[in-house]
């Protein structure tokens, strides 16, 4: 497994990186492995807004279905529109080509309470 340590993660498995004053959201590498092959991404609204926490996305794979929450309360600035016809590529490229939604966020500080790498391996092994 691979916990890049400049994101940030949430208890629910997904990250989260600033980048140009947006927080880019995808799955951690533990999620994609647990999900199994991914089959189909349900992306958010643009302009959708959500608190921390809220459920935006979904994603389903050949095991289960499975939410993708807002790791910061924001506004969908944009989504990754190559899922809807490459779902695999949150198993290939979780943290990279597989990213799933960008936020413009309320506040960006928010993201301080977010876990670092260390921390989430700790989570994520404990759950294994």
């Amino acid at each position: 497994m691979k916990y890049p340590t400049d994101l940030k993660y949430t208890k629910s498995h997904e990250w989260a990186r600033l980048e140009d004053g947006l927080v880019v959201v995808g799955i951690s590498d533990y999620a994609q492995d647990a999900l199994g092959d991914v089959v189909f991404v349900e992306l958010p609204e643009l302009g959708k807004k959500a608190k921390a926490g809220e459920a935006l996305a979904a994603v389903e794979s050949v095991k289960t279905a499975s939410d993708i929450y807002a790791p910061v309360s924001g506004e969908v600035a944009a989504v990754n529109q190559a899922l809807s016809d490459l779902p695999e590529l949150l198993n290939k490229e979780p943290f990279s080509a597989g990213w799933i939604f960008k936020l413009k966020p309320e506040n960006p500080a928010e993201l301080e309470a977010l876990m670092d790498a260390a921390s989430y391996q700790k989570l994520a092994e404990s759950a294994s």
